[in-house]
């Protein structure tokens, strides 16, 4: 329990309330006209400190420039490239802004404009990672129970428009192939859909050629100017089955390899992703496309979608597309390429009717 002070100022009778934090030191709040008011201030204290919900004005005086930095030092557990982005954000876009600025004093109509501004400047995507270092950070003031609510929760973000994804047939592939100088790379990725790092990182020791199979246990990514090394995106193992002309093919890159050298380069370096004007598979796309206008546009990454596309459309179900490209869920695939699975709705419709034609139900 607390108490209630009377005081005289110039402008006439004041109050002050006494009052003990949850941990026990002792504080007060001034300036009260009434003495009822002073009363219902103290009582809310008591209440708010028996449910658990006690949130000191003075933690509200904590920067976001403070916390911040906090924050970010204990985003140890990303991925090296996930925390990179995050690092970027907050230094580029989210300090200069807010830095000084103490997080009870931040308004959420404050937040809203800085999202609408950025939005107009930036891509979605930017947008959107900007905006979650500043909220994450205020989460975590809302747990510290220096915050009430957090004021950069419910702000309207700007729309991520989904990409168009661009499929490769078998010949395609392989005239991209034939135009490249690593062709070998170029059938792989279009028929494993691994992505960069993954294959940067296989190692001969990961080739089951009698099974025809890969262990995926590895993903080296650029980051800056250096490679960091690492578990796959999901963090979990995968075995990956390859086609017969492909496995001829990792026999012959693997000659006179040992078992831990590396399958692509020179078996020691990790292989960097090629330049996405001036590398080898963009010089390889300017000669397919200069052959035929109609070639598709396409990165390196889109090979991981091409790979999904040629799987489903050879009669893979959704499960093993899945374990394929390493997703976290089948779920997670069927969002993504919802529209390679639009012919198996056909394909169920008939096979319900020739089954019905089949049985005994009368017409």
């Amino acid at each position: 329990m607390g108490s209630v002070h009377a005081y005289v100022t110039d402008d006439g009778k004041r109050y002050r309330v006494v009052y003990r934090k949850p941990d026990n030191r002792q504080t007060n709040k001034r300036g009260f006209r009434t003495k009822k008011e002073a009363e219902l201030f103290l009582a809310s204290i008591d209440i708010a400190k028996a449910k658990g919900e006690f949130i000191d004005g003075a933690a509200g005086k904590a920067t976001i420039g403070a916390l911040g930095a906090i924050w970010i030092s204990t985003r140890g557990h990303l991925k090296p490239s996930t925390m990179r982005t995050e690092e970027s954000a907050w230094r580029v876009h989210v300090e200069p802004k807010w830095g000084a600025r103490s997080i009870g004093g931040i308004r959420h109509s404050e937040v809203q404009a800085w999202v609408t501004a950025l939005s107009a400047e930036y891509s979605a995507t930017t947008v959107k990672r900007a905006h979650g270092v500043l909220a994450a950070i205020l989460d975590v003031a809302v747990l510290d129970r220096r915050l009430a609510a957090n004021v950069a929760r419910n702000i309207k973000l700007p729309r991520k428009l989904p990409k168009r994804r661009v499929y490769l047939s078998h010949e395609q592939v392989e005239r991209l192939a034939e135009a490249s100088s690593n062709p070998t790379i170029v059938r792989f990725l279009s028929y494993t859909g691994l992505r960069w790092g993954e294959l940067s990182a296989l190692r001969v020791r990961d080739l089951d050629m009698l099974r025809g199979r890969l262990k995926v246990v590895e993903n080296a990514v650029a980051v800056g100017s250096t490679i960091a090394v690492g578990t796959p995106k999901t963090h979990a193992a995968r075995s990956v089955a390859f086609p017969k002309f492909i496995g001829l093919e990792l026999a012959r890159q693997c000659e006179g390899r040992s078992r831990d050298d590396l399958i692509f380069g020179n078996g020691h370096d990790f292989l960097r992703l090629p330049h996405n004007r001036t590398g080898w598979f963009a010089f390889a796309l300017r000669r397919c496309v200069a052959a035929d206008a109609e070639f598709p546009r396409l990165t390196v990454h889109d090979l991981r979608h091409t790979a999904a596309s040629l799987a489903i459309s050879a009669g893979a179900n959704v499960k093993a597309v899945q374990r394929m490209l390493g997703h976290a869920s089948a779920a997670m695939t069927l969002d993504t390429y919802a529209d390679l699975f639009e012919d198996d709705l056909d394909g169920v419709a008939g096979a319900l009717e020739r089954a019905r034609a089949a049985s005994n139900v009368a017409v």
